[in-house]
Formats: structure tokens, sequence, C-alpha cells
């Protein structure tokens, strides 16, 4: 278990396109109070712990070998002891397409046991908020775009991540349910995929945007004439900076107080190969792009609606082009500090 966070070296640039909005009034004030935030040491945890540096709050995180999500007993023992005032549900179990097909039992046991634990650990020490971090998985294949939250089981899942959706669904039920039956101030976001610095750049777990930087990056320094985009590239995705979907955490956990899921979007969505593209720019790769048609596309498209985040005041503020240029720069970054 750690105390107040001090901080990561990767600190969110200054934005002077960015305007300033009101502040509602928080229903739940961070001043002086502790937050815990579960998966500290992902790329959302570290976000959060980012954004809240400058906050007059203290941020609780705890180590994987020191705390199984997992086992109930070992959660409600650290609630028990820790007490802390919020909780920030950023741990689960992820992955990419391949991923989920490999090790379906894994995706949805780990992540069901993960935020049941901690829900029964959060209202067993009488702690009043706490927000759960879903995923835009967890709409129907087939949903009306852009999507809004009213499309939830409103009709099949994308049969390729649907395990990790049921747990995400199955997350949002839960808060629900505490605030019906006990008065939970319990909430549930539903962000679109993210992206930035401590993304995932493996090739078999990670997600599309840091597996097609990997890919580029490998294949300029290898001089190679081409790289792998899997399916047709006609599917299209929204992505949004992990920096700004942190500052809509933080004015969800202080302002929102609805029983629905409420959703994080950049606004814009984007066809793969059109993003193969603006990687290949970042890059500086000015080889060709393999699409490998008998792979998996997912879901068609995923365009969620944010107008009632937006109603609170939030924008982003990272456009694509700038966050693929900062999120590459970090991967070099890293590469550089690896032994050779």
């Amino acid at each position: 278990m750690s105390g107040e966070h001090k901080g990561d070296a990767w600190a969110q640039p200054a934005d002077p396109d960015h305007q300033s909005v009101d502040k509602p009034k928080p229903c739940f004030s961070l001043n002086g109070k502790t937050i815990w935030i579960t998966g500290h040491t992902g790329m959302v945890g570290r976000a959060l712990q980012r954004r809240l540096a400058g906050e007059n709050c203290t941020l609780l995180t705890t180590d994987r070998q020191a705390l199984d999500l997992t086992r109930q007993a070992e959660v409600e023992a650290f609630v028990g002891s820790a007490r802390p005032d919020a909780i920030v549900v950023a741990a689960a179990r992820v992955g990419g397409i391949q991923a989920n097909m490999r090790d379906p039992v894994g995706f949805l046991s780990d992540n069901l046991a993960i935020n049941l634990n901690i829900a029964r650990a959060a209202h067993a020490a009488d702690i009043d908020r706490v927000l759960f971090l879903g995923s835009s998985c967890i709409y129907p294949r087939d949903a009306a775009q852009p999507i809004g939250e009213d499309a939830l089981l409103s009709g099949p899942l994308e049969p390729t991540n649907q395990w990790y959706a049921i747990a995400k669904i199955a997350a949002v039920k839960l808060a629900a349910a505490y605030r019906e039956q006990h008065g939970r101030n319990y909430i549930a976001a539903m962000p679109t995929n993210l992206y930035g610095p401590f993304d995932n750049f493996d090739l078999d777990t990670g997600h599309v945007l840091p597996a097609l930087l990997r890919k580029a990056h490998e294949a300029r320094h290898r001089r190679e004439s081409t790289f792998e985009l899997w399916g047709t590239g006609t599917t299209r995705r929204e992505f949004l900076h992990v920096d700004d979907c942190a500052n809509a955490l933080v004015l969800l956990l202080e302002n929102y107080t609805s029983a629905e899921p409420i959703n994080i979007g950049y606004g814009e969505d984007i066809a793969l190969i059109e993003l193969a593209r603006l990687v290949c720019q970042t890059v500086g790769f000015a080889g060709a792009i393999a699409l490998d048609p008998d792979r998996p596309d997912g879901t068609p498209r995923k365009l969620l609606d944010s107008g009632r985040l937006r109603q609170l005041g939030w924008r982003p503020r990272v456009t694509l082009a700038r966050g693929l240029r900062q999120t590459y720069a970090w991967y070099r970054e890293q590469l550089a500090r690896e032994p050779a």
C-alpha cells in the first residue's frame, strides 16, 4: 500500500485552445478525501494519478502482489482497514480481440470477481462513493450510431469480446442494484477506446492503436515494405486520449449521481485503414499497409453519444493526431530505456 501520490514523469501538456467552463458545485468533494485507485499501474490508473496529483486529496494504491482483487477475503480485509472515502475501479483484465478469444473464462470470471468483490467490500465498510469503469463494448454489436446509454441490453453483443462485455454489464447493474437496495451512491462510466502513455503495446494482448504503432515502428526500423492490419480496414472506431478520460472521470466522481451509466467518448470515429495511414505518418513509415481480411473485424462501428457528459461541461482536449505523436514519443522513450 502506498500513500499520497507524487506524480509521474509524463505530464499532461498545457492546452492553449482549451476553454475553461464553470464547474458545478460538487456532490462529492475531493478536498481532504482518500481515494483508492484500483489498477493504478495501468494506463487509466496512471492517468488518474496524474490528474489528481494537484488536488487536495490522498491517493491510495495497492500492488497486485500484495492484494489480489479476485480474492474476496483479501479485498474485504484491505478495504475494512484502509477505509477510503471513495473508490475508482480501474482494475480489469483487458486485451484485444485475440486475447479475448483465447481466454473467455479468464476475461469473464476475473472481471466479474474484481467488481463484485470491491462492491461488497465497499458496502460492508460503509463507503458510499464508488466509480466503476466499464467499456463501450457493453453495447450491442449492431446498435444505432452514435450509441446512447439507453442502447444497453437492446441487442446481441459482439461475439469476439462478449465475455469481457458481460462482466462489465454486470458491474453497471451491480452499481444500480446497490443504489436501489441500499441507497449507495455508486456510478458507472463507459469510456470509448482509450490510448496514451502506459498503453499495452504487446501484439498478442494489446488493442489496435498501440499494436499499429508498434507494427509501423518495427517495419520502419527493419526497412520492411509492408506491415499488417487485421481485417478489412473498413471498421470504424472512436479513440480518446487517456488524459481526457481522466478529466472526465474526476468530473463524474465529483458530480454524477445517476443510476444510469454515462458514456465518455471523443465524438468522432475513424476507419481503421485511415487510422493505419495516420499511424504511418506519425511513425514515418513510407511502405504499404497489408490488409488481412481473413482475420476478424469485430463490431462494424462503435461511436458513443457523449451528450450527457458534455452537458456537465466536459470536452476532450487532445486531438487524435496530437495524441498519436505524444504516445509514439512515449513508446520510443520506453524502447530507449530497454537493454540493447
